[in-house]
């Protein structure tokens, strides 16, 4: 089954649930579409009066959020036409800076060359995260052995030196069977990609690229789960939906074997694939009521339940409060830029304004 079909399963996580309920009190089943500080989308369950369009592209990550948002926004504002695409991180930057689009998503902060561009197509923007990710790694559950891989093990895979010569299961590590490997991973525009060979391999964009890449995470999805010998990695959402197909391949950082889950992400030791996932906004686009008026749905408080449904772990209560700080006031720009490697969302939002 693809993503777009279904709705991924709830996240099987205490804590998101925990999140959700604290955040949103008893309200949150009955009033999805409340929003906090405006009104203007029918909050509260009455239909409004907003026309016009809102547009969305982006990472292919983001998208199970965005079309999940976009679906409850039109329940109490149908005359709002909202469009949801998915041309992966670097794609959806490159329609957002010329200002073709409203909003983007994206799995990674936006990169110097993209905030030039932003610049030189005078599009101000604020960045917005919108929840956590687990960036999965899965292979196909008839490969039995498959079920922890050392950092230095994916390593070895995917960086370019592996091409052409890592090519049976058995290389990675003798404990594996004796099966021929077969790659899938995103496309060289996907900000997971970016953020995987970052974050794996030493540096963005060092690959091997003798694997099968996709922006749509669903062939990776369909890839891996026809292939005995299949390997790949996505965003969590795209394993939940399809988890009966694949298998979770467990990470150890050296500290012993850690699912992706919502407690391994929010206790820090889903490592180093955990990452926060965004949604950047035109200022000037902003200025349409329609426009402000989804956004300002999209990140109240009481739509962890939603962020929750598109399979990703919300924000707990004290960084999403210093998000909303930060959308309220206006604030343009990105909290990464210029910032020392390896800082915490939770690092940088407490030396934003």
């Amino acid at each position: 089954m693809i993503l777009q079909n279904l709705r991924p399963i709830h996240l099987a996580s205490v804590v998101a649930i925990a999140l959700v309920t604290s955040s949103c009190g008893g309200n949150q089943a009955s009033n999805p579409g409340g929003q906090a500080g405006t009104g203007s989308n029918g909050g509260t369950g009455n239909a409004s009066s907003l026309s016009g369009n809102v547009t969305i592209d982006g990472s292919s990550t983001v998208f199970p959020i965005s079309e999940i948002m976009a679906e409850e926004f039109r329940k109490t504002n149908s005359g709002v036409d909202v469009a949801v695409g998915e041309s992966g991180t670097g794609g959806g930057f490159k329609k957002f800076c010329a200002g073709e689009i409203s909003l983007t998503g994206a799995s990674r902060p936006i990169k110097p060359e993209e905030i030039e561009a932003c610049k030189k197509g005078n599009v101000e923007y604020i960045e917005i995260p919108i929840a956590y990710d687990a960036l999965t790694v899965v292979a196909n559950p008839q490969n039995e052995a498959a079920k922890c891989m050392k950092v230095a093990d994916l390593k070895k895979v995917w960086e370019p030196a592996a091409q052409g010569k890592i090519t049976n299961w058995n290389q990675i590590n003798p404990a594996f069977p004796d099966l021929k490997l077969s790659l899938y991973g995103p496309g060289t525009d996907s900000g997971t990609f970016d953020y995987f060979t970052e974050e794996i391999v030493g540096k963005a964009k060092e690959s091997r690229s003798d694997y099968t890449g996709s922006e749509d995470d669903n062939t990776l999805v369909q890839g891996v789960a026809g292939d005995r010998g299949g390997l790949g990695y996505f965003g969590y959402a795209y394993y939940e939906a399809n988890k009966e197909q694949l298998k979770a391949v467990e990470i150890d950082n050296g500290k012993g074997c850690v699912a992706p889950s919502a407690e391994t992400v929010l206790a820090g030791t889903y490592n180093p694939l955990s990452r926060p996932i965004f949604v950047y906004a035109s200022k000037k686009d902003l200025a349409r009521p329609e426009v402000k008026a989804f956004v300002d749905f999209a990140i109240a408080s009481n739509n962890k339940k939603l962020i929750t449904e598109a399979g990703y772990v919300p924000l707990p209560d004290e960084l999403s409060a210093a998000v909303q700080k930060r959308y309220d006031s206006g604030q343009a720009g990105s909290m990464y830029e210029g910032a020392p490697k390896g800082s915490t969302l939770k690092d940088l939002l407490a030396k934003s304004k």
